[in-house]
């Protein structure tokens, strides 16, 4: 369904993201008045919670609905639609409406288009809700003539679309928290969950492969054998302990003490979160995108991913992304590190739960 475009002046709410659309139209005064009264109506909500009513508000507004976010700043969430109508049930649902151009389904679209025409190694593409489009990002392994096809496809979708470029480079970080061990290689263990009433753990789909023994140490007692891995297309795999090796639903802070996790939840865009990894520990970050698309190159494509500000490191891989009490994602890949920054991405933990039959404990 096309829409007429709107013209409109953003504003910006410091520490936040974009906070207000103003509709042509409307006087900048009036607009204010009108926001006033909206705001007195917005629940405040913290990210997880924000995540849940975003959630019930999908379903019941449907197409409508194009895309949500938490404004950490007011701590409110905002819901992108189409139509007046939507906007006034979102208002009675205690959220920020906010009027967009472009609907969820032509978004789908403009990234089956970059699926078709721009699958190329070194870039990824997400769904950003404040900007309303697909943010592409193209990492410094893109060839010139690669990246000429790249800003064609993106041009073509029009408004639909922005490339960005990264000075890094998109791969798996390989090589929870706590450090895993096996061949040589090291990960770090996600969370601790139950499967038919055994304790296992998940961590990262591309750290090894179903039958491989884990320890906690290079060489040392296994600990556990991986029962079940899928990389590329996912990246989760499920470990199942042996022995009795402890197995406490928490997270490392890597500081003498633990963040205990309760339960798995959804990302929401403009979430703080924290990573939890053996190379570099613990930061902090925010939710910029999801159902990110990630090409690591040599075919090995991962879709359905959450997009943080957070950074990593080798062997973080499969580490813990969670918010507060609250199991989040798994270490996948990103650019960067914690020197210069970069792009991480993260398999949502509600999938790979749902995936394997287990739960958070």
């Amino acid at each position: 369904m096309k829409h007429r475009r709107i013209n409109r002046r953003k504003t910006v709410v410091a520490g936040g993201a974009v906070a207000a659309l103003v509709i042509a139209g409307i006087t900048f005064q009036s607009a204010n008045a009108s926001d006033s009264t909206e705001q007195l109506s917005v629940k405040t909500l913290t990210a997880p919670a924000a995540g849940t009513l975003a959630l019930s508000l999908k379903a019941d507004l449907g197409a409508s609905e194009a895309g949500t976010y938490y404004d950490a700043a007011t701590k409110a969430l905002v819901v992108n639609v189409v139509s007046e109508d939507a906007a006034q049930a979102v208002r009675e649902a205690g959220a920020k409406p906010r009027i967009v151009e472009n609907t969820l389904a032509e978004l789908t679209g403009a990234r089956q288009t970059l699926t078709e025409k721009a699958t190329i190694p070194g870039t990824s593409w997400a769904t950003d809700p404040v900007s309303n489009k697909v943010v592409v990002t193209a990492d410094r392994t893109v060839s010139n003539a690669e990246l000429a096809t790249l800003q064609k496809v993106v041009k073509g979708l029009g408004g639909k679309a922005e490339l960005k470029r990264s000075a890094g480079e998109f791969k798996p970080f390989a090589s929870g928290g706590d450090a895993i061990h096996s061949g040589g290689g090291r990960c770090s263990l996600g969370f601790n969950v139950v499967k038919d009433g055994e304790p296992h753990f998940i961590t990262a789909g591309h750290c090894g492969e179903a039958g491989s023994e884990w320890s906690t140490s290079a060489g040392g007692p296994a600990i556990g054998s991986m029962v079940d891995s899928q990389f590329p297309g996912n990246d989760f795999a499920l470990v199942k302990y042996s022995g009795d090796t402890p197995h406490p639903s928490e997270v490392n802070l890597y500081n003498g003490s633990a963040q205990a996790i309760t339960k798995a939840g959804d990302a929401t865009v403009g979430m703080q979160v924290q990573r939890s990894g053996s190379t570099t520990q613990v930061h902090d970050g925010e939710v910029t995108g999801l159902d990110a698309t990630v090409n690591y190159g040599n075919g090995d494509i991962v879709e359905g991913l959450i997009q943080t500000s957070v950074c990593a490191e080798p062997g973080d891989s499969g580490g813990s992304l969670f918010a507060g009490d609250t199991a989040i994602g798994l270490t996948s890949g990103g650019s960067g590190n914690c020197s210069s920054g970069g792009e991480t991405f993260f398999q949502p933990v509600t999938e790979a739960l749902s995936t394997f039959g287990a739960e958070i404990g």
